[in-house]
């Protein structure tokens, strides 16, 4: 799973692809630019290889935040992920298309509120409303 979101809206956007590598990452921002075109996106990422892409394999509306080394807790999106495996906590799954089944339905059910609780540290958003975004 991929995903970004907006830290003062609480908007979000996931995909699932089948791997944690530097085509399936450009693949999801080049999703992910198409459906908010008019929006510049920074993006906080770890420094994992598959978040090493080029200004080249970039589009144009996004921009690559990397965060300082083995420090998840500074990025507000690892709360999300958090949040949805406590709902998959102790479940058993056939198959996996049944685990891509529950993972859909609880994304989906995550309301703006929910991503909002989830990443607006006060800190963040204190930030966020000095810089006017």
């Amino acid at each position: 799973m991929y995903g970004a979101v907006s830290i003062p809206t609480g908007k979000s956007f996931f995909g699932e692809f089948s791997h944690l590598d530097k085509v399936c990452f450009e693949a999801y921002l080049q999703l992910l630019s198409i459906q908010y075109p008019h929006e510049l996106h920074i993006i906080q990422v770890d420094n994992a290889p598959a978040h090493n892409l080029s200004s080249s394999e970039l589009p144009d509306n996004i921009i690559l935040l990397f965060q300082p080394p083995a420090s998840p807790e500074v990025n507000p999106t690892e709360r999300v992920w958090e949040y949805l495996k406590d709902f998959l906590a102790w479940s058993v799954f056939s198959n996996l298309d049944e685990l891509r089944t529950k993972i859909q339905e609880i994304l989906a059910s995550f309301t703006v509120s929910v991503i909002g609780f989830l990443t607006g540290w006060s800190w963040i958003l204190h930030s966020l409303s000095l810089s006017h975004l």
